[in-house]
């Protein structure tokens, strides 16, 4: 073996011109066209601190829309809530005047005492 080089030249990096790597036959054949790349005109107009403060914002909005949300609800139900303690007191005042036909209305009352004391009792 002698001490010379051999004829054969590596190919360097500076010698080979910068060609992204093929990617195969296109399915058409036509391989002069270039690669279609997704559209997306807004890709990367937005910092991500803007986008950022777009979410903190959204989020907040949603949290004061969630908030009216449960307070309108709340109204609904004591809203409701009241109109059957009108009905019920309605019934029982009915109730009451019904017995009083029957029996002396002394009586009548000492009843309705009594059913208020076993009402707060239970």
């Amino acid at each position: 073996m002698s001490t010379t080089e051999s004829p054969v030249a590596t190919p360097t990096t500076a010698d080979a011109p910068s060609v992204p790597p093929a990617k195969g036959m296109r399915k058409n054949g036509k391989n002069w066209h270039d690669t279609k790349k997704p559209f997306r005109p807004s890709a990367g107009l937005t910092s991500y601190e803007k986008r950022q403060e777009a979410r903190k914002h959204q989020d907040a909005v949603k949290e004061r829309e969630r908030e009216m949300k449960e307070e309108k609800e709340a109204e609904r139900k004591a809203h409701i809530q009241r109109i059957k303690d009108r009905r019920e007191a309605k019934e029982e005042k009915a109730r009451y005047e019904k017995m009083a036909e029957k029996m002396n209305r002394k009586r009548v009352e000492r009843l309705k005492r009594r059913e208020k004391r076993n009402k707060l009792l239970s």
